[in-house]
């Protein structure tokens, strides 16, 4: 039993099939709430067109994920039956597993996306929590029933929500004769995932940029699965590491020319701050099943209307009036040593003045070995890492530019400030050349 078939139009996919059980869980108010949490928070303030949604977003990394398992599952057959223990129906259920995480990866997610994270509370000491704490913990309490009660769930695959929450958290991977949901987990959160595979894609379309580009049907196409000593790992074929290289470089340039863009580095600032302002106490409530209730009313309609109705304080106000605050200085994306200094220079001479600023740090490692390195399974049969075999991304340095801003009325003052440091550090080296 299969049940009836549905079809949404993609504007990076084409068309998403889904199946009624799919439909149903998409029909609940708790995955209607990201038709209205955009992708890229307030972005399109730069980006006009940058005012997609998390709903279309898990849509389609429920379409990637789809494709890289089927990929997997056919090319390798033997190996996930007799090494794995899989037969039909296990590869079947698994499937479907996969695309129920991957559509609900993101069902927790705050107002205004990453932009508002930073209010997640504690969830034990130095802890803090995550979007994922709150996904998994919207599919264990709230669509537990949409989940484990549907007719083809229950005919044919006998998922319950904990299944599909423990992907999310990463207990799906963990304990004896796990290692095959290890492959799928990665097929989610790792540093080839469908998750990032989509937001590339389509974040760059509707940006209207052609940063994220990459070869999508390549990796997929050459897909496959990596043994390894310490476990197997989802890799690629030596004929895709080129195709996996791009993918690398296309998320740092949609995070430098983006993501990380002066102006939506200033309205990620306004977003937070305008939402401590609206919170009680300034932080959600925990992931738990009674924070839950409120924290899934807000979302951004909520948020704008409290900002609408003058309740979200002065960086409320600059949103509604786009007057953000200003970069007056900013390092280079790895700063040395002098420019560090200089950047605290600079705040120093700021505060003695009396002119307020503030601090942002864009930080992001673009591809972290140590951290689930990509496989590369060569012709030879070797097994490589993608940062051996590529010279640029094996150059890499992690992004730690730091950013300061300050208040549009103020920025001819701290330009001054700023002038005077530069010229103090241009006498001191003349000085010392003198020597």
């Amino acid at each position: 039993m299969s049940g009836k078939k549905f079809e949404i139009r993609c504007p990076v996919h084409g068309f998403i099939e889904l199946d009624d059980w799919e439909r149903d869980i998409i029909n609940t108010p708790e995955f209607q709430r990201l038709r209205r949490i955009r992708q890229l928070g307030l972005t399109d303030y730069i980006y006009p067109g940058a005012t997609h949604t998390r709903f279309e977003h898990s849509l389609g990394a429920m379409h990637v994920a789809s494709r890289m398992y089927e990929s997997i599952a056919a090319r390798y057959p033997d190996v996930l039956k007799k090494t794995y223990g899989y037969n039909e129906a296990g590869l079947k259920r698994d499937f479907k597993l996969v695309r129920l995480t991957a559509l609900l990866h993101d069902i927790g997610h705050a107002p205004l996306s990453h932009s508002t994270e930073s209010l997640m509370p504690d969830i034990k000491p130095g802890e803090k929590a995550r979007h994922e704490d709150y996904s998994a913990s919207v599919i264990r309490h709230r669509l537990k029933d949409v989940i484990e009660d549907h007719y083809l769930n229950k005919t044919n695959y006998k998922i319950s929500a904990e299944d599909v929450a423990s992907m999310l958290d990463g207990t799906a991977s963990k304990g004896k004769g796990k290692e095959s949901r290890k492959l799928w987990v990665e097929l989610l959160d790792g540093q080839m995932d469908a998750d990032r595979m989509d937001y590339l894609l389509r974040d760059s379309l509707h940006a209207g940029v052609r940063y994220g580009h990459f070869d999508l049907d390549r990796i997929i196409n050459t897909i496959c699965i990596c043994e390894k000593e310490e476990g197997p790992n989802i890799g690629a074929t030596e004929g895709g590491w080129h195709a996996l290289e791009g993918l690398v470089f296309a998320r740092y340039y949609m995070f430098t020319q983006v993501y990380f863009h002066k102006t939506r580095v200033a309205y990620d600032y306004h977003t937070e701050e305008a939402m401590r302002s609206a919170l009680p106490n300034g932080r959600f409530p925990l992931p738990n099943e009674s924070g839950l209730k409120e924290y899934m009313k807000w979302d951004d309609w909520f948020l704008f209307g409290l900002m609408c109705d003058g309740k979200t304080g002065e960086h409320g106000r600059r949103i509604l009036e786009r007057n953000h605050y200003r970069l007056a200085y900013e390092t280079d994306e790895v700063p040395t040593k002098d420019q560090l200094d200089k950047f605290d220079e600079i705040k120093r001479k700021l505060s003695d003045g009396k002119l307020p600023f503030h601090e942002r740090t864009a930080a992001r490692s673009w591809y972290n070995p140590e951290l689930r390195p990509i496989p590369v399974l060569m012709d030879d049969g070797q097994v490589r890492l993608l940062s051996d075999l590529s010279a640029p991304i094996k150059k890499l340095h992690k992004n730690e530019k730091k950013m300061l801003y300050v208040e549009p009325e103020k920025r001819k003052d701290a330009k001054r400030v700023i002038a005077e440091v530069h010229k103090c550090g241009r006498s001191k080296e003349t000085d010392h050349g003198t020597d």
